[in-house]
């Protein structure tokens, strides 16, 4: 009885050891799980996460007669469920598993309302994500309506490009209080929208409108879909300890900004997208020389303006808030790259100053940001007149001299003749002073 017993137990034990041996033999094989699935639709593109436990080992392709993606996720398993995960994007019907070639795989498929610009790529884990695996799917026709009909009539609005920092899957910094950057920029956006186009003359256009992300290579894409006349970026600051406080204004570095004009330059035939008449110029041109030149002086023109404004959006940020920096800071910025629109990023306040993070949570406080950078925006065209702007032809504009400046000088920044300066101000000599303020007419 006793050996039979032991020989039965020895029986079960061996049978035990072998179950777990292939358990860790299934686990082994399948080195990757899909954790999680999240899709962030916007107005011309989707995005769609896969949460990965590692580093994915991927491939994709695409089928037609119905459109659909497939992604095989190599030495993985599904933790998740796909029925009814999609509920109101318009660009996928459905997200299924399917048979992988290889039993070790995961092989997923999207369910496609059309033909789409597809992307895929991993990312590596950061702040309270792990791996992911990002598809986007971007419209192929995306040029919108408001683009179309910009600059239909004999007079036209001036365009402000508004960029909410981060959003989607990418909440930006996060404050002491749980507070995350993509939320706070998105209320300071909508304010700042609110209130530019609230202006006859003037129009907003928000590149990111609710919580999903815009890569930085289309932001100043889309800008320039619109014909954006300036490009503001607002973000919120943060860093490893709580005392540092307050607002700066960032252009982009001589540096990056040079490295992406011989860029533009190398590739000016099918990527120069420059505003005017210059563009196609630039563009079409056998002239290495002339291409070079036009570009340049675009270039230089962008990154003066670019700096221009951010002294206006310092001096009328110093007003409300502490200031990080008192001076413009140049940085290699890819949201910033675009070489035809005077663009800046706005850093708000730093998230991670517990004061701060409370200001800028608080809606008061955010309406007075919209409204500094607002101002700025208005005394910046005040100074800088659009040809062929409505605000130009509807508002007077009122220049203050200043050390070294003459009455030709004034005429020519303004694109006015010195005769209609005079006749307009009522001088009679070309004589002006220091702190006198002349009034602007229209552009001849």
């Amino acid at each position: 009885m006793i050996k039979n017993y032991k020989s039965g137990f020895s029986y079960t034990l061996n049978r035990l050891l072998i179950l777990f041996t292939l358990c860790l033999s299934i686990q082994a094989h399948a080195a990757n799980s899909i954790k999680g699935l999240r899709v962030w639709p916007a107005p011309e593109s989707t995005r769609i996460v896969f949460d990965l436990s590692k580093k994915p080992d991927y491939k994709y392709f695409s089928l037609s007669s119905p459109q659909r993606l497939v992604i095989d996720f190599y030495d993985s398993k599904s933790l998740i469920a796909f029925k009814n995960i999609i509920k109101d994007d318009r660009r996928i019907t459905k997200i299924r598993t399917s048979k992988p070639k290889n039993t070790q795989s995961t092989r997923v498929v999207l369910e496609l309302a059309d033909n789409y610009q597809v992307t895929v790529f991993p990312l590596a884990p950061t702040g309270q994500y792990g791996s992911r695996l990002v598809v986007d799917l971007h419209d192929k026709k995306n040029v919108s309506k408001a683009a179309k009909n910009n600059n239909t009539g004999t007079k036209r609005d001036i365009v402000i490009a508004i960029v909410a920092g981060h959003g989607g899957e990418d909440p930006g910094s996060i404050g002491f209080r749980g507070s995350y950057e993509k939320r706070v920029t998105l209320k300071i956006a909508k304010k700042l929208a609110a209130l530019i186009n609230n202006h006859r003359g003037m129009k907003a256009v928000m590149i990111r409108q609710g919580d999903y992300y815009v890569t930085h290579d289309r932001k100043p894409k889309l800008a320039r879909k619109h014909k954006a006349d300036l490009f503001i970026s607002i973000h919120a600051d943060a860093y490893t300890t709580p005392q540092p406080s307050g607002a700066s204004v960032l252009v982009q570095s001589s540096r990056r900004a040079n490295s992406e004009f011989a860029r533009l330059i190398a590739n000016r035939q099918k990527e120069s997208e420059l505003l005017g008449g210059a563009g196609e110029t630039i563009k079409k041109t056998n002239d290495n020389n002339l291409a070079i030149t036009l570009a340049d002086m675009k270039k230089e023109h962008t990154m003066k303006s670019s700096y221009e404004f951010a002294t206006h959006v310092l001096k009328q940020l110093k007003k409300i808030t502490k200031l990080h920096k008192k001076k413009p800071e140049g940085l290699s910025l890819a949201v910033l790259k675009a070489p035809d629109i005077p663009s800046v990023l706005i850093e708000t306040g730093f998230i991670s100053n517990p004061n701060d993070e409370k200001n800028l949570n608080s809606a008061a406080h955010q309406q007075k940001l919209a409204k500094a950078i607002y101002t700025a925006v208005d005394n910046y065209f005040s100074r800088n007149p659009l040809e062929g702007a409505l605000l130009t032809a509807n508002k007077v504009i009122e220049h203050k001299i200043t050390r070294g400046e003459s009455l030709s000088v004034v005429a020519h920044r303004y694109k006015v003749s010195v005769g209609h300066l005079k006749k307009i101000n009522n001088l009679t000599s070309n004589t002006i002073r220091i702190g006198q303020t002349l009034k602007i007419p229209q552009a001849e």
